[in-house]
């Protein structure tokens, strides 16, 4: 059944008008047809069952049948990515929402070989919340991860954030395996973390005046293997560990 989505603040009527966008997703590329069944999805925890209403050549509506909210995953993740160079942060917002990550936070590291200007860095935003939206449509996931804007490593630590379980990914001999902090969190708590950040560094790794700047605010280091793994690829390792440890069953009656 093919997925579209609706923006939430226009998702409350019961017959859903789509973008023109997302009409010409339906009409020339599904080439979907009137009466056929379809599914809205507003990124904020709500499936619309709908049947399809081709009003013109250029504009598709979903008549809602039924409608069905899910509540949001126990754990919130959030990946603070470098930004690396070229498309690859398109295919890491890509994945990291197909593994539910909550928000994505693109870094300008001192090592980043991209550094973006306000009008470019909005743009780039812009179209990677297009990619996260492509990705909730493919892996028909109800929840649409927050994008931010880019930012220095310094600029996010000054909020001062405080999730349960903090983890950057190093080079730096003291990484432990992330299994270890994960134990060492659902011993003392007898629960699973709700709030994890993960850092992920460019190529060649965050600099030591980052990483003890980040480790400085209570990031654990994590060692990914003995391979060196390239930015994206430590991006999908880090979020498919937090996914597995984070849906262990049997931890704090769950």
């Amino acid at each position: 059944m093919h997925r579209f989505y609706i923006d939430p603040a226009q998702s409350q009527a019961k017959v859903l008008h789509l973008s023109e966008r997302e009409s010409h997703h339906g009409l020339r590329v599904l080439r979907i047809r009137d009466g056929e069944r379809a599914v809205a999805l507003d990124g904020a925890g709500t499936e619309y069952m709908c049947e399809v209403q081709v009003g013109s050549q250029d504009t598709l509506t979903l008549k809602v049948l039924q409608k069905n909210t899910n509540p949001r995953p126990p754990y919130q993740v959030t990946l603070l990515q470098a930004i690396p160079k070229g498309k690859m942060m398109e295919s890491i917002v890509q994945k990291a929402t197909e593994l539910g990550v909550h928000r994505i936070v693109p870094l300008l590291a001192d090592r980043s070989v991209v550094q973006l200007q306000e009008e470019s860095a909005a743009a780039k935003v812009e179209k990677w919340q297009a990619t996260a939206i492509e990705a909730i449509k493919q892996c028909g996931s109800t929840w649409l991860p927050q994008i931010e804007m880019p930012m220095t490593v310094n600029a996010f630590l000054s909020r001062g954030e405080r999730p349960e379980l903090p983890l950057i990914a190093t080079l730096q001999p003291d990484a432990q395996h992330p299994r270890k902090y994960f134990k060492e969190f659902s011993d003392d708590r007898k629960r699973l973390p709700s709030t994890a950040t993960v850092w992920v560094g460019p190529e060649g790794d965050f600099t030591p005046a980052e990483i003890n700047a980040i480790r400085g605010s209570g990031a654990l280091p994590i060692t990914l293997g003995q391979l060196i793994l390239r930015s994206e690829t430590a991006a999908f390792y880090c979020l498919s560990i937090l996914n597995y440890e984070l849906q262990a069953p049997g931890i704090g009656g769950k």
